[in-house]
């Protein structure tokens, strides 16, 4: 049996990833207050709409901090693979609380729709036009993190979408702003729930993937079983499986027959197809020898 214990290559990146997260929370909790507190000041569900969805931006940041802190400890002989999973399970929750958010949106708009407020439209305009600019200033500042790892690819879908519900707000500011338009207040938190909405549901359904231990979504099972037959001295592989411990740590385990003649290097040799053609690093593969066949013997003469 051949074993890789090699170690997912992201650690190092989304150690990195700390310091843009915490000043990416520190950004969304100020346009948080602002945003609150100006929804509250001009009668605007958008703003307020926004100011939620800010409140879990800061939710789901301090959630992913919390993840790539605790991914660093150890493995233990209780958790042999460490804690990579928090992160995954940091994106399900960040996942869920948008979800939980779009609909509290749907609501709210649906009940602004039937009973109108007045919108001050221009502190509304100049407030959202405020949330929009930090938004992208925080966008920024996850362009390299967004590509680590899920947990941070779901603060950045978090920030993302409130960049976009922040330029829905303005839209419906400017609306409201030169036309009198009170209805655009409403139709913008839904938009903003929509965009939410989306947002969340592929984040949900890869973190859970990778919690049930689907195979990933980039790599072809059948495609692997085919390269690893095609070895030299491989007959047959079967108990394959392929999972994911966190982004970018693919675990792979299998049983390959290979004939009795073969090499103890058609190991080594499957390890390096697994690492350079399908980038799985960490593999454990179970070698059963064919049997050789049972001499024939001479008939006694009798």
């Amino acid at each position: 049996m051949a074993h890789s214990d090699e170690q997912p290559k992201v650690r190092g990146p989304a150690r990195r990833s700390l310091r843009p997260l915490a000043s990416t929370m520190a950004l969304a909790a100020g346009t948080m207050i602002g945003e609150f507190v100006g929804g509250l000041l001009t009668n605007s569900l958008a703003l307020l709409a926004d100011a939620g969805h800010m409140l879990t931006d800061v939710v789901a940041l301090g959630l992913s901090l919390f993840a790539i802190r605790a991914a660093q400890r150890p493995a233990t002989p209780q958790r042999t693979y460490g804690f990579y999973r928090i992160e995954i399970l940091a994106a399900l929750v960040n996942g869920a609380a948008l979800i939980a958010l779009s609909a509290w949106i749907f609501v709210a708009a649906w009940q602004r729709w039937w009973h109108p407020a007045a919108v001050k439209g221009p502190a509304m305009l100049a407030i959202a036009a405020a949330g929009l600019a930090i938004n992208l200033a925080a966008l920024w500042i996850l362009r390299d993190a967004r590509r680590n790892t899920l947990n941070e690819r779901g603060a950045w879908l978090h920030v993302l979408s409130d960049a976009l519900g922040s330029a829905q707000a303005v839209a419906a500011g400017g609306l409201i702003t030169a036309f009198g338009w009170g209805w655009a207040d409403p139709i913008a938190s839904v938009l903003i729930g929509g965009l939410v909405l989306r947002s969340s549901w592929r984040l949900v359904a890869e973190a859970t993937g990778v919690l049930m231990e689907g195979v990933p979504g980039d790599i072809d099972v059948d495609a692997v079983r085919d390269a690893i037959a095609a070895v030299p001295g491989v007959i047959s592989v079967h108990d394959l499986h392929v999972w994911t411990i966190t982004s970018g740590f693919v675990a792979l385990s299998a049983h390959a027959t290979v004939t009795s003649s073969s090499g103890d290097d058609v190991l080594w040799r499957i390890r390096e197809l697994l690492g350079d053609r399908f980038g799985i690093g960490h593999s454990t593969i179970q070698i059963e020898r064919e049997l050789a066949p049972e001499p024939i013997r001479p008939r006694s003469q009798g």
